[in-house]
């Protein structure tokens, strides 16, 4: 099948849908758009994130500092003191980790003569 009856199906689809009532109450019906977290991302890393975002995941540094915020979170509680320190090496290896995930995304910007900025959170 050409690309061209592929598109018709398509469209075909979402009129039919629309004329169902399928796009009225759709959350944040007649606001703008907020594409600021989209054009902050580097343009290299915009269709993975997006796919990860669809499936509910994080891409692999997020996860790193969330895994150090439950840390944290579990350290506000924690009264024995070789758990502790075990806890607080944990935190410090994460946020090591993400940062070094974050310095090579900059030099692989950089290496690609991208001008983007790496993820900052």
């Amino acid at each position: 099948m050409s690309s061209m009856a592929w598109q018709l199906i398509a469209e075909n689809r979402i009129l039919e849908a629309f004329e169902r009532g399928e796009f009225d109450h759709l959350p944040g019906t007649g606001k703008p758009l907020d594409l600021s977290d989209y054009f902050a991302t580097p343009a290299a890393d915009r269709m993975a994130f997006s796919l990860l975002k669809s499936a509910g995941a994080l891409p692999p540094e997020l996860e790193l500092l969330k895994e150090a915020e439950s840390l944290d979170q579990a350290l506000l509680t924690c009264r024995d003191e070789r758990t502790r320190a075990r806890m607080q090496q944990q935190i410090q290896a994460r946020r090591t980790a993400f940062l070094m995930a974050q310095e090579r995304r900059a030099r692989h910007a950089r290496a690609d003569g991208s001008l983007e900025p790496p993820l900052v959170v």
